[in-house]
């Protein structure tokens, strides 16, 4: 498998508990994927199905439905041994620590090597290197029963994180740690994604931690219901707010609005709104630049130039007249567009929102 192949590529995820009448279904058609580098964070109410979902990520359950590949391998179909040398790869962290209670703690990290292939030496060098960092220095030769809970959650992030496996799930790992650690283990995992080439899958109900993720993926009742590239939602929210209809939104509003916005990539030379079509969709140009036409049998020039954060296609979609004019993009590039129900639900976040709109098209 290459470094650039992605960790996980799921598609039209569903699953089931229970047979009969009383089978429920508990994912509902999720697709995603997963490439390496990445540090994601899986957030959402209790019982949305984020669990499960890790489950079936980390060959934990069957899949029922859809089509689910984890570091190269299909895990539709896949005999126990492949399943078994696959989860070789993968490093997991329960919110219960599971420790051997009769053994010490750099002997419960070093139970995960054995079958590694790494001599006792490196392993325990790891093992000790990965304890000092969690701030276990001084408990090496400590049982889980002399150790607090938190102690002990540092403990099994070691032992998923001693062999450098290439992806690690991890579900509520924080959950029994302060501040400090929550970071510490965060830090860890994301070094991990990034240095070593790998993934994490976490999920978390802790806010402490949700502005270390490259990505957020938000579930509700079986579905991904977002799913955000941390530093471009970041980004697009700070060119949203520069948008004089859109300024008077709070953080909040404008993270939901961008949550809906789609990249779509272009080249030269592609068409991304045609003067006379129907608008559908409001654009931000966040890479790249765009020419304006304005079809008057005249000239053919452009008429003007949008380069990065500037906006086109809300006039279509708030008179319901035909587009106006033709943009074309230059170079390679990327827009955001929002659909026209996303944008109208924006509009009627804020009364003055709609106001201004209102005011801009009819009011003159």
């Amino acid at each position: 498998m290459s470094s650039s192949a992605p960790l996980i590529v799921a598609r039209n995820i569903s699953h089931y508990f229970g047979e009969g009448e009383a089978r429920s279904q508990v994912l509902f058609d999720n697709s995603f994927q997963i490439n390496p580098g990445q540090l994601v964070i899986m957030t959402g109410p209790s019982g949305s199905g984020k669990t499960t979902l890790l489950t079936l990520i980390g060959a934990l359950r069957g899949v029922q439905a859809g089509s689910l590949q984890v570091l190269g391998n299909d895990l539709v179909g896949l005999d126990a041994v492949a399943l078994t040398e696959m989860r070789r790869n993968v490093g997991f962290i329960f919110q219960m620590h599971n420790l051997f209670e009769s053994l010490s703690a750099i002997d419960n990290v070093l139970m995960a090597t054995h079958l590694s292939g790494m001599t006792p030496d490196e392993a325990k060098r790891r093992g000790v290197a990965l304890l000092e960092r969690l701030g276990l220095g001084h408990r090496l030769g400590h049982r889980p029963a002399a150790l607090s809970g938190g102690q002990r959650q540092r403990v099994a992030v070691a032992r998923a994180l001693v062999n450098r496996p290439r992806l690690i799930l991890a579900d509520e790992p924080t959950a029994a740690l302060d501040k400090a650690s929550s970071m510490e283990v965060v830090a860890l995992l994301h070094e991990l994604a990034v240095e070593e080439g790998g993934g994490v899958v976490m999920v978390t109900h802790d806010n402490r931690i949700l502005d270390q993720a490259d990505r957020l993926m938000s579930m509700v009742d079986g579905r991904i219901i977002s799913d955000v590239l941390v530093r471009e939602l970041v980004a697009l929210c700070e060119l949203l707010s520069q948008i004089n209809f859109f300024s008077q939104l709070s953080t909040a509003e404008l993270s939901a609005v961008a949550e809906k916005m789609r990249p779509i990539r272009f080249l030269d030379g592609d068409v991304l709104i045609r003067q006379g079509d129907i608008g559908n969709d409001f654009f931000l140009l966040y890479e790249g630049y765009a020419d304006v036409f304005v079809d008057e049998g005249m000239s053919e020039a452009p008429v003007a130039r949008l380069e990065r954060g500037r906006y086109f296609g809300e006039r279509a979609l708030i008179t319901g007249e035909a587009r106006n004019a033709t943009i074309i993009g230059r170079g390679e590039g990327v827009v955001y567009a929002l659909d026209k129900e996303a944008f109208q639900a924006a509009m009627a976040i804020a009364p003055s929102l709609k106001e201004q709109l209102q005011k801009l098209y009819f009011g003159r």
